[in-house]
């Protein structure tokens, strides 16, 4: 079995989840180079029993340590661009996480590199692609089965827990992270594009901050089991002590409003503290209706004129991060890709686009008005060379 070897920029927590990931499905890893000041995820790599390599101070020592299979990066998002930048340039593989990049300004030149010149593959951490329930998602939506798709409805509520580790951590910042949407739920646009079959055309949005707050610094700070509240996380680099009073400044809840080119029609709703958590989609079609239960990993399908029961498949597997075997999922459709089986499930400029849309829906909630998405695209066209 074919060895990889492996420089890390950036060594948070994620991408030691996904090296993790990677080690559990069989991969024969050799993490010969990290670079991070600060590697928040050591430890998970200890846990996992995997050497996080030499350490070096810059990405150009990393690069001078090469050759590598594969580079992997897991920096904050603001350090993307300039990252994957030097990785195109050292012209090895590359795997990043999502979001790619953060501003519309980073995509359209990063588009105008993407789409010139001979450069090493770059796949994108968009781990829902992989997950089989979403699989299961956009085969029935391909195959007809629902008719036309006419409108979506979508949540993603999370625990008091988890939002709280966003209100603590870099991501917090939309200096660092971008916006709480582009972060966390570039995910699930780049699928409701995917499912629309079209490009936004107008976008609207309503979102602030009303949780983790000052005035709210005196809520409940221990759980009815008597675990403490808002603090199980190390919230990692660039963390703030106290989810209440750091100095956030993106939203913890956020609704979004999006008509599509083909005139699909979709409603999200994001909130960041809630008791009854959810990732849900509900795909209204003409003949057909799907609901995905993301967090439970449950589907449920029925035809139209169907009386009966609707078909229901549990793909079990739950986990308490909700990503349910995603990463093991990612991690092998990762191989299958080096090693020449299968293509990766998303491309860089799918994920580029579902940024974009994100951008758009961001730059309505902060202007207080609809957004005509057109100019937008043809920016990202024209950078493209379509």
């Amino acid at each position: 079995m074919k060895t990889y070897r492996i420089g890390v920029i950036g060594l948070g927590q994620r991408i030691a989840h996904v090296l993790s990931a990677m080690k559990e499905v069989g991969w024969s890893l050799d993490v010969a180079v990290h670079v991070d000041p600060a590697p928040v995820g050591a430890p998970i790599m200890a846990a996992a029993e995997i050497d996080p390599g030499l350490e070096v101070a810059t990405p150009a020592e990393l690069f001078a340590r090469g050759p590598y299979d594969l580079v992997m990066i897991g920096s904050p998002n603001h350090l993307h661009f300039e990252h994957l930048n030097l990785a195109l340039d050292a012209g090895y593989p590359i795997f990043a996480e999502k979001p790619i990049v953060r501003t519309e300004e980073e995509t359209l030149a990063l588009v105008r590199r993407l789409s010139g010149g001979d450069l090493p593959p770059l796949f994108i951490g968009l781990v829902m692609r992989s997950m089989s329930i979403v699989r299961e998602v956009i085969a029935r939506v391909d195959s007809g089965e629902l008719g036309k798709v006419v409108s979506i409805d979508a949540t993603e509520h999370l625990p008091p827990e988890h939002g709280g580790y966003l209100a603590r951590n870099w991501r917090r910042r939309q200096e660092f992270g971008g916006s709480y949407l582009l972060d966390k739920v570039c995910h699930d646009f780049d699928i409701f594009g995917r499912i629309a079959g079209a490009r936004p055309a107008k976008v609207a949005s309503f979102g602030g901050r009303s949780i983790f707050v000052a005035e709210r610094a005196d809520a409940p700070k221990t759980y009815s089991d008597g675990q403490p509240a808002y603090a199980l996380r190390d919230a990692g680099w660039s963390s703030a002590n106290d989810a209440f009073h750091s100095d956030m400044d993106v939203t913890d809840h956020q609704n979004a409003l999006v008509e599509y080119a083909n005139q699909v029609r979709l409603s999200f709703h994001a909130n960041s503290h809630v008791a009854l958590p959810e990732r849900r989609w509900y795909v209204a079609g003409t003949d057909g209706t799907l609901l995905a239960d993301l967090v439970r990993n449950k589907l449920m399908i029925r035809k139209a004129m169907d009386r009966g029961k609707p078909e229901r498949i549990d793909y079990g597997g739950r986990t308490e991060d909700s990503h349910n075997g995603a990463d093991q999922s990612m991690a092998r459709d990762l191989l299958a890709t080096l090693e020449g089986r299968q293509p990766f499930p998303v491309t860089p400029f799918e994920s580029m686009e579902a940024g974009l849309t994100v951008m758009a829906i961001d730059q309505a909630m902060t202007e207080g008005q609809m957004i005509d998405c057109a100019p937008m695209w043809a920016r990202y066209d024209a950078a493209r060379g379509a």
